[in-house]
């Protein structure tokens, strides 16, 4: 391997634990290799960067971005959340219970899981206090629930992923259904048991009237239908994953104006948030894109995947280590920021060993969304602890429990892949 590179790489993993914004410390890295190599064309250098940020796939970006915001402008969290309180009332720690299907359901419109945790984290979480709920568990329940977010359409790090491995991105939507299902379920059954243990009970023990369910349910019914119309749409044919999201702001300003809640002001505060949230993720992308040109350039996904090859001859041992390997990363690094990087290297291994490429994307993706709740800098740990303003060590020793839960849910969903394929299967 070419030393220049190796310098390039320590370099770039030192400012990302200094916590240089990650696009200067892909940057950086990637200007050392064009100006430490001879010969090198430095105009090659900006056309690498310029051009990852132009693949018309990346329009999916913005588009949701801009639905998801609009979609709080528009009342329809409010009428989610009012839809999941009365459905999880007689549950065991019913609004943690809310906490979690609210995530689920909008997960299909945010697409960010940062997004996503910071929005409960204000809506919920002072709540759930007033109803006696521990400050820890509130704050540990809301970044837990977070994490659905990312594996269900249309997650912003879905549409990353299958941009910088060439895989549909429609498939990685569908895909996406059966893991985000399996990690809602069991925190729903993990938070039953717990709740039960601290003595959270059920808002409401008497039976709900079912015309009182159809009152919660009708007002969300709308809003709730927009994954159903993105996934329908583009397998059918009618549109494109990144026509999708024009779609998506389409039917998000319509819903704005049946609710009579978007006004003027709410649509300039959207497109300015929506600006300010994808140009942060396109200028990783667009440093990412060039500093994988420079991987590809020196071969080193194909040494990569050679070595590994060599050592590892059994691919449930390849997942194992890129399970573990991933976790680590994932507790210092930013998800969407080491997809960019290493995906391009783990991926090409992966389909050596046979592995299918739908299912090891969403292996990829939820071992990130756990390093992201893991410490000592996870983003979902600090983000949510930074707006209850609960305390770091009381989120760790609160979320212990959380860990087991979600190593078991990694194992489940790296060695059943039909949690990940049977949809695909089915509608492809």
């Amino acid at each position: 391997m070419n030393n220049l590179v190796i310098i390039c790489a320590i370099l770039l993993l030192v400012l990302l634990f200094l916590k240089v914004p990650v696009y200067i410390a892909v940057l950086s890295a990637s200007a050392v290799y064009f100006i430490g190599t001879p010969g090198m064309n430095l105009s090659i250098f900006a056309q690498k960067t310029i051009n990852g940020a132009e693949g018309l796939s990346l329009l999916a970006i913005p588009f949701f971005v801009c639905a998801g915001i609009f979609m709080n402008y528009t009342g329809v969290t409010k009428r989610i959340m009012n839809c999941c309180e009365v459905l999880t009332a007689r549950m065991p720690g019913g609004l943690a219970q809310v906490n979690i299907l609210l995530s689920t359901l909008m997960g299909g419109l945010s697409g960010s899981s940062l997004a996503d945790a910071a929005m409960q984290c204000k809506m919920l979480v002072p709540t759930m206090e007033s109803k006696g709920y521990s400050k820890s568990f509130s704050t540990v329940i809301t970044a837990a629930s977070g994490m659905v977010v990312p594996l269900i359409p249309p997650g912003v790090g879905l549409i990353i992923y299958g941009c910088i491995n060439n895989i549909s991105i429609g498939k990685l939507f569908i895909a996406g259904i059966g893991p985000g299902i399996v990690l809602c379920v069991t925190l729903m059954i993990f938070t039953h048991f717990l709740s039960k243990k601290r003595g959270y009970l059920p808002s409401r023990t008497t039976k709900i009237p079912v015309s009182e369910k159809i009152a919660a349910v009708r007002p969300a019914f709308l809003p709730l239908l927009l994954p159903i119309i993105i996934i329908g749409g583009v397998r059918i044919g009618v549109f494109t994953a990144s026509e999708a999201g024009t779609v998506a702001i389409v039917y998000a300003v319509l819903l704005g104006l049946l609710y009579k809640e978007l006004t003027l002001k709410n649509v300039m505060q959207g497109c300015k948030e929506t600006v300010t949230t994808t140009a942060s993720i396109m200028l990783i992308v667009a440093a990412a894109t060039c500093f994988s040109w420079i991987l590809t350039k020196e071969q080193i996904p194909q040494q990569f995947s050679q070595w590994m090859i060599s050592n590892i001859h059994n691919k449930y041992v390849f997942l194992i280590m890129v399970n573990i390997f991933l976790l680590i990363v994932g507790m210092f690094i930013e998800g969407n920021a080491s997809m960019i990087v290493l995906a391009p290297l783990l991926h090409p291994v992966a389909m050596a060993y046979g592995i299918d490429d739908i299912h090891f994307a969403m292996v990829y993706i939820f071992n990130c969304t756990i390093g992201a709740f893991t410490p000592p800098m996870g983003t979902l740990m600090f983000v949510s602890c930074g707006i209850t303003k609960c305390p770091t060590k009381d989120f760790i020793k609160e979320a212990v429990p959380f860990y087991i839960l979600f190593a078991i849910d990694i194992i489940v969903l790296t060695y059943i892949p039909q949690l990940t394929t049977f949809l695909v299967n089915v509608f492809y």
